[in-house]
């Protein structure tokens, strides 16, 4: 690291590893329950564990951005990070407000809208607490010495985000108008900003672990702005059928869906387009397989997996069945869970200055865990193929079809098991490291030529 202030990244990522601990918890949770032990029922019951590990989700993948937003803007601004108090002041608000959300969920403490369950007080607190980010990117960026095109993306893809939840705060009696606005969320996060996002940590990694030229990656990087925009914003009609809106959605939905693949293909084109165009090797091999991975698997799980079931003829058929399970786990996992790991196997020897740059543990963990991850989905798929077929062909009743479906339960709770393991194994790695510190600071080249 170059500056002091980029440890504050650290803590922000403790939290994520956390937290996903505690989202797997409630996934074996869920996973159990599918199969008939549902024996925490009247402590935990199903839409309660779904609430929270869908939530869990999306906090501990937002804890890990906002940490790479204050190493990555201080390193491309060439200054410190501005007010780094209040970054740990907001680090510990983002807790706080996560922690009474998850046990508010279990006191029945909540909006009842699927990934927007949190209650509207704390929707407040979690916009203030976004501003107070906001602000300390944002100045960090102003008083630098330059602005790039990276920190530039990486920052509006932010501030997006944080525009986006706006509307999914507004209160309608109105079922149909709720659940339209509700999309400018849940999709328009997903498959628009935080693929700006996605794509600003990207280039900056690249732009790391490869030595390829700097203008080079950044005009990739307009390539996959405008792939995201494109698709990804008419993409979400492919939702709006399903809640009174008109019938032409379907028609818009379904052919700018059908276009959402190219922003992931785009992204792991560039990612290995670059590679091969490196002209030096980061010592790093861990946070580079965990970069490509995150563009490959992104485009398998985000981009293929979405194409599979989003066009209207099939999602007719596949709309809220397991099928929809199988592209989001994958989707997510790849597109922005591995890009957080990527950054931390990245970050975690330049702010603690231990250079275990390639260990046993840490190649395992990343097989593992992707191992574990593909057989999650490819019984997520075996069920959600067997689901279409009784429940909405052959129409037999919803319960009986769910209990017909254990044994995919079963495959499931073992591949997820794998996965936990390649998971534990990289927390390993995260605490072998040890703490950051101020010794750990350079400004020499990271890597060597070829």
């Amino acid at each position: 690291m170059k500056y002091k202030s980029q440890k504050v990244a650290y803590w922000f990522f403790a939290l994520s590893m956390l937290l996903l601990v505690l989202q797997v918890t409630y996934g074996f949770i869920m996973g159990f329950a599918h199969m008939g032990y549902d024996g925490l029922h009247d402590v935990i019951p199903f839409n309660t564990a779904i609430a929270v590990h869908k939530n869990l989700l999306v906090v501990w993948i937002l804890s890990g951005f906002m940490g790479a937003a204050y190493y990555i803007i201080p390193d491309e601004a060439e200054t410190e990070l501005c007010c780094p108090k209040l970054a740990y002041l907001q680090l510990i608000a983002l807790a706080v407000v996560g922690v009474i959300a998850i046990v508010g969920f279990h006191f029945g403490w909540w909006e009842g809208r699927k990934f927007l369950e949190i209650p509207r007080e704390l929707d407040y607190l979690v916009v203030i607490d976004v501003l107070l980010f906001l602000y300390i990117i944002l100045v960090t960026l102003w008083k630098g010495k330059k602005r790039t095109t990276t920190a530039l993306v990486l920052s509006g893809g932010l501030v997006g985000a944080a525009l986006l939840y706006l509307p999914g705060m507004i209160w309608f009696d109105n079922h149909a108008y709720d659940s339209f606005f509700r999309w400018w969320v849940v999709h328009l996060w997903v498959e628009g900003v935080w693929e700006l996002i996605m794509g600003g940590i990207l280039a900056y990694l690249l732009i790391k672990l490869t030595g390829v030229d700097r203008e080079v990656i950044e005009k990739w990087l307009y390539v996959i702005v405008g792939l995201t925009f494109l698709s990804g914003i008419l993409g979400t009609g492919h939702h709006y059928y399903y809640t009174g809106t008109p019938e032409y959605w379907l028609v818009i939905g379904g052919i700018f869906s059908a276009l959402e693949p190219l922003a992931f293909l785009g992204m792991a084109l560039f990612a290995m387009v670059m590679y091969r165009k490196g002209e030096k090797r980061h010592p790093n091999k861990l946070a580079l397989m965990w970069t490509l991975g995150a563009a490959i698997m992104s485009f398998l799980g985000a981009g293929m997996l979405g194409l599979a079931h989003t066009l209207p003829q099939v999602n007719l058929w596949t709309h809220g069945t397991l099928v929809t399970a199988m592209h989001g786990h994958l989707a997510f996992w790849g597109a922005y869970g591995m890009l957080v790991f990527a950054f931390i196997a990245y970050v975690m020897p330049n702010l603690t200055g231990r250079k275990r740059y390639f260990t046993k543990t840490g190649e395992y963990a990343f097989w593992i865990a992707n191992v574990g991850m593909i057989l999650m989905t490819s019984a997520f798929a075996a069920a959600g193929v067997q689901q279409v077929a009784m429940e909405r062909i052959g129409g037999f009743d919803f319960m009986l079809v769910a209990n017909e479906l254990w044994y995919h339960f079963l495959v499931l709770i073992i591949a997820a098991t794998i996965f936990t393991i390649g998971i534990l194994m990289f927390m390993w790695e995260f605490i072998k490291y040890g703490m950051p510190t101020d010794s750990a600071m350079q400004s020499q080249e990271e890597f060597q030529p070829i």
